[in-house]
């Protein structure tokens, strides 16, 4: 896939939405560990409900308002901590493709810089804290330096997600600072963080569709 078109995204959230169907059960035990163990329901609510809306739409509604419509459901679905902040996300990145048609890897580069500095916002988290963020800062990062160097989007998304790969490794030295998990403070060390964990399903799934 050379880009991202309508028709493509309503393809790819309903990649997300049976990726998370079947890590479901995964990331409730891993949100179990230091959290409130309800990661899982939340994020398989909020990707069926997406895809509904997304699909009602149709293609012709544009890449931003189908993601605008992602990310309105997922508000109202799942209004937990990650539901809200990943519906941040999408508004975010629907604002940041607005009058887009396709999405390349420049493009690509402003919707997950868009979604990640909207999740710092909304959540108060910086780099460090033990987060999505500290998976989705570096995935812009390299979408960035990726555009900038004229990559294809494959490629490029490739290139991303064995960034998330790492990043998500790195997250283990980290002290969580937020949610539940913040009670726990050294005990979080060591552990996959189960957001950062999220932020990887992502893109690699992302990456697996745009691959074919």
């Amino acid at each position: 896939m050379d880009a991202i078109r309508a028709e493509d995204l309503i393809s790819l959230i309903r990649a997300w939405r049976d990726m998370f169907a079947v890590q479901r059960d995964f990331l409730i035990a891993l949100d179990g560990k230091v959290g409130d163990s309800d990661l899982g329901i939340t994020m398989a609510k909020a990707f069926a409900a997406a895809y509904d809306t997304v699909a009602a739409e149709g293609p012709e509604a544009g890449l931003s308002k189908l993601l605008r419509g992602a990310g309105a459901t997922m508000a109202k679905t799942a209004p937990s901590t990650m539901g809200t902040l990943t519906a941040t996300g999408f508004l975010r990145g629907a604002k940041a493709l607005e009058g887009k048609d396709t999405i390349g890897t420049p493009e690509l580069a402003a919707f997950w810089r868009a979604y990640a500095t909207g999740i710092a916002e909304r959540g108060k988290a910086r780099l460090g804290d033990k987060t999505i963020l500290d998976v989705l800062d570096p995935v812009a990062g390299v979408l960035e330096a990726q555009a900038a160097s004229g990559a294809a989007l494959a490629p490029a998304l490739k290139a991303a997600a064995d960034e998330a790969e790492a990043a998500l490794e790195r997250t283990r030295t980290m002290v969580a600072q937020h949610g539940k998990a913040a009670a726990f403070q050294e005990k979080t060390v060591g552990l996959q963080d189960a957001g950062a964990t999220v932020g990887v399903l992502l893109v690699k799934t992302m990456s697996e569709v745009v691959a074919g």
